[in-house]
């Protein structure tokens, strides 16, 4: 954790955590020692931080030195007159959720990547039905249409096994799908099929 600067800013963030609900009233805090370790200061900072909290009645501070939490309101209208709207600790632990949650995305994209592969493999294996990805051009009379609209295998004689627009990633489309510009359509067919598609789309170039 990166340190905060100066006791006062760590007595805004431990009554931001008090508020926030963290901290619950009447439950003890960290000793000094381990508050130290969390905002990695000297136990001297964290005392000056616990005195100003002590001042404004948001904590006790006990003769045995635990620190009791005495009122969530009282560090409300702390931060409130500090204009302390976010701890800066709270913001890390935002970032620690977004970057699990990112982490889990990650996953899954890799988990349905694989999946897709597999499937492709075992289309190519069933000759003649060779898969080939074919990109649509901007001036293709495809672009605004729906799959269903342009009769598409009636046309060309290959079905659209997937549809791939940037990272997203559709399976079997329907025939309600709308096509647009660069959008790389995922066909089988006999042995042709590339050739009567890229002349159906208007398209001169192969998709890498």
């Amino acid at each position: 954790m990166q340190e905060i600067t100066g006791y006062k800013s760590i007595a805004l963030d431990i009554a931001q955590r008090i508020v926030s609900g963290e901290f619950k009233v009447n439950s003890k805090l960290s000793g000094r020692s381990l508050l130290a370790s969390q905002y990695h200061v000297s136990p001297e900072t964290i005392r000056k931080a616990i005195g100003l909290l002590k001042d404004e009645q948001i904590v006790l501070v006990s003769q045995g030195k635990e620190i009791l939490v005495l009122s969530d309101q009282h560090a409300y209208n702390y931060i409130t007159k500090h204009n302390y709207l976010k701890s800066a600790y709270s913001l890390k632990q935002d970032l620690q959720e977004l970057l699990k949650l990112k982490k889990d995305l990650d996953q899954r994209f890799e988990s349905t990547l694989k999946e897709i592969i597999q499937a492709s493999d075992r289309l190519q294996s069933l000759k003649p039905y060779h898969p080939v990805e074919i990109k649509v051009a901007e001036q293709s009379h495809v672009v605004g249409r729906t799959i269903g609209d342009l009769q598409f295998w009636q046309h060309t004689g290959a079905t659209i096994i997937a549809l791939r627009r940037g990272t997203e990633v559709s399976i079997s489309p329907g025939p309600h799908v709308i096509i647009w510009a660069d959008d790389v359509l995922v066909v089988v067919g006999d042995g042709q099929v590339e050739e009567r598609t890229k002349t159906y789309l208007n398209l001169s170039q192969p998709t890498n």
